[in-house]
């Protein structure tokens, strides 16, 4: 399931929200050039850190892992990235919008059940 084109799809566009959301808290705690920085800078270094750290062979990735990590570790890069995004989200005021987006973010994870015991086990 875990790796099911269309939960790969919701994956990616969680992602994107994630980045999205990103992007705006950091617009939204600055001022001036330092809101530039933000908005651009967080969205940066996350995407970056989600696409650096993998586990060799994963079925829902490219299977390409620049800084192999073990799985435990993937799935913790994974739950901070999305908590971080549901925080942000919270933060920022949007409640209902958080609420909908973290039952999304738990409903990929529970269809993803293959994919997150093989994570637990690599």
């Amino acid at each position: 399931m875990g790796s099911h084109p269309i939960n790969l799809t919701i994956r990616f566009l969680l992602e994107l929200a994630a980045l999205v959301t990103m992007g705006v808290w950091g617009w939204r705690q600055g001022e001036g050039w330092l809101r530039f920085g933000l908005a651009l800078g967080i969205p940066i270094i996350a995407a970056t850190v989600w696409g650096t750290f993998a586990v060799p062979d994963d079925p829902s990735r490219s299977g390409r892992a620049p800084v192999a990590v073990p799985g435990v570790v993937r799935l913790g890069i994974e739950l901070m990235f999305f908590g971080l995004a549901l925080w942000m989200l919270f933060n920022l005021g949007y409640v209902t919008l958080g609420w909908i987006f973290g039952i999304i973010v738990a409903l990929h994870y529970v269809t993803s059940y293959d994919r997150i015991l093989w994570l637990v086990t690599k």
